[in-house]
């Protein structure tokens, strides 16, 4: 007997401060039950026969309405109700993210001589992602790189990119990004800001973001997938090493275009291997 209903997200994940309050065909509140921990709603109480209005409400979340008949039983099986982010927006659910390597890419991508592109990546990194449970604008990231740990696959290249002249990595040792804010940009869209720590450099950066989905792994946990990119400007942290070949033409461009292909582990650790 009672009200039995499930609440979840679109990529179906509980929503377990879920509230859902039952109205008669006058407006008049006859239950109120808030979801535990699975999302899930049972209430035992027996309601009387008749057609009610279920309104689902949670803090970030857009409220939802969904009819009910409760039988001679005195039952009401609602079923799944799905919620969407307040705006339309999704992101993983709420809690702590570690980001996995591993799995991960962390990638810089610069004009050759105007004509061709040179990319390298960063292969030693690590990071959390802390999504807010009720103002999800209030989520937080922060990263480590390794300067480095820079890898264009030319180790001449590479050792010329770790000096003075650009990453000035052993004065340096370490890039950071921690972010200030997040701002929805689409239904699966973010523009994430944050500072950027470079060479003793600190400037404001916007990440684009995309939210690519949540699944579960082969090892138990939970990941999420995101991409982002953004595009710096090497005078800004101090890089003005350059050579001009022909006619005002630079051998390397002074745009670095950064792009990130991101999975991120629910929890605050990385699973054992």
């Amino acid at each position: 007997m009672g009200l039995t209903a499930r609440i979840r997200t679109r990529d179906g994940w509980a929503v377990s401060h879920a509230v859902v309050t039952l109205t008669d065909t006058t407006g008049s509140q006859v239950l109120r039950a808030e979801a535990d921990a699975e999302g899930a709603v049972r209430d035992v109480n027996p309601l009387a026969p008749g057609a009610y209005t279920v309104i689902v409400t949670a803090v970030g979340y857009a409220p939802a309405a969904a009819s009910a008949i409760v039988t001679a039983s005195g039952r009401a099986e609602v079923g799944t109700v799905t919620l969407a982010r307040q705006g339309g927006t999704e992101l993983p659910p709420p809690g702590p993210w570690t980001i996995d390597p591993a799995h991960s890419t962390v990638g810089a991508i610069a004009q050759h001589l105007g004509i061709s592109s040179v990319r390298g990546r960063f292969t030693e990194f690590a990071g959390t992602v802390e999504i807010a449970p009720d103002d999800v604008t209030k989520s937080r990231v922060e990263a480590v790189i390794r300067a480095a740990s820079i890898d264009t696959g030319n180790g001449t290249r590479d050792t010329h990119l770790r000096s003075a002249d650009f990453l000035d990595a052993e004065v340096f040792p370490e890039i950071t990004f921690r972010s200030t804010g997040l701002t929805a940009a689409g239904s699966d869209r973010w523009t994430v800001h944050g500072e950027l720590a470079m060479r003793g450099v600190v400037r404001p950066v916007d990440l684009d973001l995309a939210y690519l989905g949540t699944g579960s792994d082969p090892w138990g946990g939970t990941r999420a997938a995101f991409r982002a990119t953004t595009e710096l400007y090497r005078e800004d942290f101090a890089m003005n090493y350059n050579q001009v070949v022909q006619a005002g033409i630079a051998a390397i461009g002074t745009t670095l275009r950064i792009e990130l292909d991101v999975q991120a582990v629910q929890g605050e650790s990385l699973p054992q291997a």
